[in-house]
């Protein structure tokens, strides 16, 4: 029964075809709102899907340098590491899985992901793919350590609330936000949340942090050799990940209580969901669609300074004002 329940979660909810789902609906308000900021019609609602579907109908051309198992197995991985994700992510009362260490888990799923991008592009002997994929890897050596240092600060303000010294699991955290209030209302854990919202465009790959990609300097770097179906799988990959960094913010800074109605817990579940899910749209809103309609490409350079410098420096702050916090506590019970 349990593997049942588990092999449900992996491929029907709330990853595999839900995330689908939700990603390709979100991205295609994400590019509606975006349309009508810069004055635009914009395209239908649900043009990622047919995007999609028109992708899986189009020739999958190999160049023939390119390393061909490498070339055609990195954008598989990469798809199947974040469809993973999501039920790792509780949704308030609902939570799909109980692990200790999940938050580490989520780190190296989406690290996966961004090296399967890497390479493909590598694997394709396209000299723009190359350029591509070596913008990636410095990419993500900007991003990687504020956005753990961020998590980091999360995970410690909840293990010193709970006596754990730190806590890697998104229940223990959604734990402490029940007892203790949003995470996003601790002024410690402001400049963490500050510098997620930073990270999660750079994790997606979109504007101003699409250096890798970059299609009118590189075509679509580490993508520019792919087709049909493994091109589709790369592009989905990426709106899954909008639709996951968003959660896992709604989840790490806005969890707690949710919405409770007494003696129905189908209806809890339920509303507690699309609580989840409105909350996930406004984060992508904020971070990914307002961004996006209002700034322009940023240079690997200025992607590399602004990284360590901005949402490095807040999320260090969070975690050594929470580091700070704890040691005068045991200074004051010692």
């Amino acid at each position: 029964m349990e593997i049942a329940k588990f092999i449900f979660h992996v491929l029907i909810f709330p990853g595999g075809l839900f995330a689908i789902a939700m990603a390709l609906l979100m991205s295609g308000i994400d590019r509606k709102i975006v349309a009508k900021m810069q004055l635009r019609q914009g395209p239908p609602l649900l043009q990622p899907f047919y995007d999609f579907i028109k992708l899986l109908g189009k020739d999958v051309i190999v160049p023939r340098n390119a390393l061909r198992k490498a070339f055609l197995l990195a954008p598989i991985v990469g798809l199947a590491s974040v469809l993973i994700i999501p039920i790792f992510i509780p949704m308030y009362q609902e939570a799909f899985i109980n692990s200790t260490a999940d938050i580490i888990v989520i780190i190296y799923l989406l690290t996966i992901s961004a090296v399967m991008l890497v390479v493909g592009g590598s694997s394709s002997s396209s000299p723009l793919a190359g350029i591509g994929a070596s913008r990636e890897v410095v990419t993500m050596l900007a991003y990687e350590l504020p956005m753990v240092m961020s998590i980091l600060a999360v995970c410690k303000k909840a293990g010193a609330f709970m006596g754990t010294n730190v806590s890697f699991s998104l229940l223990g955290i959604q734990g402490f936000q029940v007892v203790d209030g949003m995470g996003l209302f601790h002024i410690t854990l402001i400049p963490a949340a500050i510098a997620f919202l930073m990270v999660i465009p750079a994790e997606v790959g979109v504007v101003p942090f699409d250096m890798a990609e970059a299609e009118t300097e590189i075509c679509e770097g580490p993508l520019v050799e792919y087709s049909g179906l493994y091109l589709a799988l790369y592009k989905l990959t990426s709106q899954i990940k909008a639709f996951i960094m968003s959660g896992l913010f709604v989840a790490l800074f806005l969890g707690g209580k949710g919405i409770g109605v007494t003696g129905n817990a189908t209806l809890n579940i339920i509303l507690n969901i699309i609580l989840f899910l409105i909350l996930t749209l406004v984060v992508m809103f904020i971070s990914i669609t307002l961004v996006r309609a209002i700034a322009g490409r940023f240079k690997i350079n200025q992607g590399l300074k602004f990284f360590w410098t901005v949402p490095a420096v807040l999320s260090l702050i969070s975690f050594l004002a929470i580091t700070l916090a704890m040691w005068l506590e045991g200074f004051k019970w010692g």
